[in-house]
């Protein structure tokens, strides 16, 4: 599955077009404790999009998060557009229900693909951290805020290194030639910077 958004020409004197290509997979049950237990879905992020630090990401959110980037992202457009809507909340929702499961997966995937056909929300600091960082929702806001010793940047590119064993469920055409040439982005290292005075 996964959104290929085409930016730009295809002719071959030109530059390359633009794509964002995004995947909602691998449910994970996690144990809060003996009682608890949340699901989370790993998100993956291929691209050579400008609006984005890094150019292949992968990062878990579970789906209180997505509710929180949905208010976030409603909040900070304004209300100046109707943004998609989240798969609904089900009371029954089972962790052991496979069916279940792989309809919010689907659905949690097309609400960020919408997300991503819109250059209002590619601005939008919170949902770059949210799609490329391991900032849980209060280190988002407080990284966007500036309350915390790193920028946005810094953020997005100390999380998760190795991404070279990154793959689609369905085997994207031409990701391993593309691989080589993102590999700089995804091997960065983190610089902690010095605290500000």
């Amino acid at each position: 599955m996964g959104i290929s958004k085409y930016i730009g020409s295809t002719s071959p004197l030109l530059p390359m077009k633009q794509f964002i290509s995004v995947w909602v997979r691998d449910p994970r049950i996690q144990k809060n404790d003996f009682w608890h237990a949340h699901m989370d879905y790993e998100i993956c992020i291929h691209t050579n999009s400008l609006c984005f630090t890094k150019k292949m990401s992968r990062v878990r959110r579970r789906y209180r998060e997505f509710v929180w980037l949905r208010e976030k992202l409603q909040e900070n457009s304004l209300l100046m557009v109707q943004l998609p809507e989240l798969p609904p909340k089900n009371i029954f929702f089972s962790l052991n229900n496979a069916q279940q499961i792989t309809e919010r997966m689907k659905g949690l995937q097309k609400f960020l693909e919408l997300i991503l056909e819109s250059n209002l929300f590619l601005s939008d600091s919170c949902l770059h951290l949210f799609l490329q960082s391991e900032l849980d929702v209060s280190g988002i806001e407080a990284c966007v805020l500036g309350r915390t010793c790193y920028s946005v940047s810094q953020a997005i590119l100390r999380c998760g290194r190795n991404l070279r064993r990154f793959h689609s469920q369905e085997d994207l055409s031409g990701l391993r030639r593309t691989e080589e040439s993102f590999e700089s982005d995804s091997d960065c290292a983190f610089v902690e910077p010095e605290p500000q005075q």
